[in-house]
């Protein structure tokens, strides 16, 4: 009897990951479908999104992001007269950081630029996870803001992890945790998703937030249009210095030879964005959608 007993615990320790599995995949399957099914999430090119960044102090800073398939992503933002810029183009991450008093665009460091190459995953970090070399695990569920969601352990490739928190009633992303090295020092940062709308048969949230774990101030994305599938060109991604070495026959802007000039420092100035979907024809074919939120 006891052999049996104990061949029966090992057998159940042996079907546990597989029943875990399937049970992430199957609840994944319903956070895709709630999100406009993977055929509309995958048939997505390119993206343009337009809104601000409110700063806890109530600033408002203008705010435009563009992402295209396979891996490019660049926000631009402007602050009093000033335009800030945070690129990558599938390999090289940059940006122009005028507000430390960096007007000509520079190459991001490692981290910079590995954090770049998440941010420019359309699909994030859950479809396709398997083909991604990442891991996903049920923690299980917690209450986010007075709602249970189910609770994501993602390990990325590269060994990250990050949590993220889908509505139990919605299967909605409506949380999500990080740790990211900024400037040297490791932040742990989590993100709040709402007033989720639906673009061309996609939900995706106009409003995130954003600040350190267990802090009050949190900065916020208010997102005001998206367009899906725009006319967007590659080179909008790419480094002004590269471009413009890689056709010599057009002359070189001032900031292009500055970026050039060896003698000019490159270092990693990278602001904490967030980012949500994708143009089309410009056509603002948005409508608001439901989200069910218990408070």
């Amino acid at each position: 009897m006891l052999r049996k007993m104990l061949m029966g615990i090992v057998m159940l320790a042996l079907l546990a990951p597989i029943a875990s599995a399937q049970t992430v995949d199957e609840l994944l399957a319903k956070h895709f479908e709630a999100k406009g099914g993977l055929a509309k999430i995958k048939a997505v090119k390119s993206m343009r999104m337009t809104g601000k960044m409110v700063l806890s102090q109530g600033i408002e800073i203008p705010v435009v992001m563009y992402e295209k398939r396979p891996k490019s992503f660049r926000m631009e933002f402007s602050f009093q007269g000033m335009q800030g810029i945070q690129a990558y183009d599938g390999k090289n991450a940059w940006g122009v950081s005028p507000m430390s008093g960096k007007k000509d665009p520079e190459a991001m460091d490692a981290e910079g630029t590995k954090q770049a190459e998440e941010q420019s995953d359309m699909d994030g970090p859950l479809v396709d996870y398997k083909d991604k070399g990442n891991t996903v695990e049920l923690i299980g569920k917690e209450p986010v803001e007075g709602a249970d969601a189910y609770k994501l352990k993602v390990t990325l490739k590269g060994g990250d992890v990050r949590y993220v928190y889908l509505d139990a009633e919605t299967y909605l992303e409506i949380k999500t945790e990080a740790k990211r090295t900024i400037r040297g020092t490791e932040v742990e940062s989590e993100s709040y998703m709402s007033d989720f709308k639906e673009v061309n048969g996609l939900m995706i949230p106009f409003a995130v937030e954003q600040g350190a774990k267990g802090q009050p101030q949190r900065q916020k994305i208010v997102i005001e249009k998206v367009e899906t599938d725009p006319e967007i060109s590659d080179s909008l991604f790419v480094m002004p210095a590269a471009a413009a070495a890689a056709d010599s026959t057009q002359p070189a802007t001032p900031a292009a030879k500055a970026a050039a000039d060896p003698k000019t420092p490159v270092t990693a100035d990278k602001t904490t964005a967030v980012t949500g979907k994708p143009m089309a024809a410009p056509a603002d074919s948005t409508k608001t959608g439901s989200k069910k939120k218990k408070k």
